[in-house]
C-alpha cells in the first residue's frame, strides 16, 4: 500500500501531436489492453495517492480534452500552445497547481507500462532527503537516450543527452525515461531559471538536475524496467507496448493459478479478471470488463466484453459474450451462440447456432439452435423473459416484448408474440400441406426445360 508523507500531485504530458501515428486522433488516446494510454497514466497518478492532476493537452485536441474532462472535471487540463519542450510542458501547469504544496512527480501519456511501485520509489527517494528523483532503465541498446551519470556516492549527478556524451559517459547504459519527481515549489522554482539555448531552441526539464546540483541540493535516480517505461510513438510501438503488456498479463494469470493452454494466443484487456482453476483454451479474447469465476472453461475461438462467467460455466467454441451478459452457475453456452445484456439463470443452455439480446432466462432453461430474440424493431429494444425449466424448440423466433412462462414448451420453428402461460405448449407456424407425387413431376418438368436450355 502506498504510504504518503505529503500530498501529492501530477503532471501528465500530452500535448504532442503524434505524427508518426498516422492518424486524427490524439496520440495518446490510443488504446493498450483496451483502454486508453492517457487512462493508463492517470490510473497510475491515482494509484499513488496523487490528489491532484493536471494534463497537458494542445488546444487543438478536441476528444483529448473532452475525454479527461470527463474523467477528472473542469480544471484538469492546462494548455500548451505552442510546444516548446518539456521543461515548458510543466510550467503550463503552473497556474493549474497554484497553492499546491507538496510532491510533484511528471508523468508522459504515452507510456502505458509504468508501475506504480516506480512512482512510489521516486517519492520515497525525496522523503529520504533528493530534491529532486529521475526514473531510469538499463537500456539495451542505450542508443541516443540521455544518460545519467551517477556520483562516487550513488546519487544522481547529471542527465547527459547523447549527441553531447563523451565517450565514457556513452558507454552508460543507465538512460533517462524522462519522469521525474521533486518538491512542487522546488520544480517551478528551478523551471524558470531553464533557458532555450540549444540547437532545439526548447526548454527541457532534464535540465532541472543540472541547476539543483549546481545549488548543492541532492538528486537520486530510481531504476525501472525497460520495457516498463516504453513510449508510443508509432503504431509500431503500440504494437509493442501490447505485446509487453498481454504477457505479462499471461504470465500473472497462470501464477494466480489460470490455466492458458496456448498462452501466446489469449489476449486480455487491463481489467480482465479471471479466478483460479479457469481454464482457457486457445485464440481467445478477453474485452474490457470481463470477470470469470473459478472453475469455469472458456473454449477456444471465442470472444468476451462487459460479461461476468460464474463458476462451472462451459462458454464456447465460438462464442461471443457482449455487455451485460451474465451467466450464474454451470450455464452451458455453446458455437455461435451470441448473448446481449442477457442474464442466464443456473444450469440454463444455449448450446448452438443463437442470440439471445436482452434477455432473462431462469434456471435450467434450454435454448434450442436457431432461436432469436427479436429485441429491436429499429427505434427501440425489448426484453425477452424465459423462466426456469423452460424449453425453447430450434428455430424459434421470440419477439419482444415477451415472456415464457416457468416449464413451458415452444414447438421448433415457431414465431411466439404473445406470452405463453408456465407449463403451456405454444406452437406457431403455418399448417402442413402435402401433395403427393408433386416431387416427380416438378424434377421431370424442370429436367427438360434445363436439357432445353443446353440445347439452345
Amino acid at each position: 500500500m502506498t504510504h504518503i508523507a505529503r500530498d501529492r500531485a501530477a503532471i501528465i504530458l500530452a500535448a504532442g501531436k503524434g505524427t508518426r501515428m498516422k492518424s486524427d486522433r490524439p496520440k495518446v488516446m490510443h488504446a493498450v489492453g483496451g483502454r486508453p494510454m492517457i487512462d493508463w497514466s492517470i490510473d497510475l497518478a491515482h494509484k499513488v495517492g496523487c490528489a491532484k492532476i493536471v494534463v497537458i493537452a494542445h488546444p487543438s485536441q478536441t476528444v483529448l480534452i473532452e475525454h479527461v474532462t470527463n474523467l477528472l472535471g473542469e480544471g484538469a487540463i492546462a494548455f500548451q500552445d505552442p510546444p516548446q519542450g518539456t521543461g515548458h510542458a510543466v510550467r503550463c501547469a503552473e497556474d493549474a497547481l497554484q497553492g499546491f504544496v507538496g510532491d510533484l512527480v511528471v508523468l508522459y501519456g504515452d507510456s502505458p507500462l509504468v508501475p506504480p511501485s516506480a512512482i512510489d520509489d521516486l517519492y520515497a527517494a525525496l522523503e529520504t532527503g533528493a530534491s529532486l528523483g529521475v526514473l531510469g532503465f538499463e537500456a539495451a541498446e542505450p542508443g541516443l537516450y540521455g544518460r545519467l551519470i551517477l556520483a562516487a556516492d550513488g546519487d544522481l549527478d547529471a542527465i547527459v543527452e547523447a549527441r553531447e556524451a563523451s565517450p565514457a559517459q556513452l558507454a552508460v547504459r543507465l538512460c533517462n525515461s524522462g519522469v521525474m519527481a521533486g518538491r512542487a515549489e522546488t520544480m517551478f522554482r528551478l523551471l524558470a531559471k531553464v533557458t532555450n539555448q540549444n540547437a532545439k531552441g526548447e526548454y527541457y526539464l532534464t535540465d532541472l538536475v543540472g541547476l539543483a546540483r549546481a545549488e548543492g541540493a541532492i538528486c537520486k535516480a530510481v531504476q525501472c524496467g525497460e520495457d516498463d517505461l516504453i513510449g508510443c510513438d508509432s503504431k509500431a510501438d503500440l504494437a509493442e507496448a501490447e505485446a509487453i503488456f498481454q504477457s505479462h498479463r499471461r504470465l500473472e494469470a497462470m501464477n494466480a493459478g489460470v490455466t492458458l493452454v496456448a498462452p501466446e494466443t489469449v489476449f486480455f484487456s487491463h481489467d480482465t479478471v479471471l479466478e483460479a482453476d479457469v481454464l482457457v483454451e486457445p485464440n481467445v479474447v478477453f474485452g474490457p470488463g470481463v470477470h470469470v469465476r473459478s472453475g469455469a472453461r472458456i473454449r477456444a475461438f471465442s470472444h468476451l466484453e462487459g460479461a461476468d462467467v460464474a463458476d462451472g460455466c462451459e462458454i464456447g467454441p465460438y462464442a461471443r459474450l457482449r455487455p451485460g451478459t451474465v451467466l450464474q452457475a454451470n450455464v452451458r453456452i455453446g458455437n455461435f451462440v451470441e448473448t446481449k445484456n442477457t442474464q442466464m439463470g443456473e444450469g440454463a443452455k444455449a448450446n448452438h447456432l443463437a442470440y439471445l439480446g436482452d434477455g432473462r432466462i431462469g434456471a435450467n432453461a434450454n435454448i434450442g439452435a436457431g432461436t432469436i430474440f427479436c429485441n429491436y424493431d429499429g427505434f427501440l429494444k425489448y426484453a425477452t423473459v424465459i423462466g426456469d425449466g423452460a424449453f425453447i424448440g430450434s428455430n424459434s423466433a421470440l419477439v419482444a416484448p415477451v415472456e415464457i412462462g416457468n416449464g413451458a414448451i415452444i414447438g421448433s420453428g415457431s414465431v411466439i408474440t404473445k406470452d405463453v402461460d408456465a407449463d403451456a405448449l405454444a406452437v406457431a407456424r403455418g399448417p402442413l400441406i402435402t401433395r403427393a407425387g408433386w416431387a416427380i413431376s416438378f424434377r421431370t418438368r424442370k429436367g427438360a426445360e434445363k436439357a432445353a436450355s443446353k440445347k439452345d
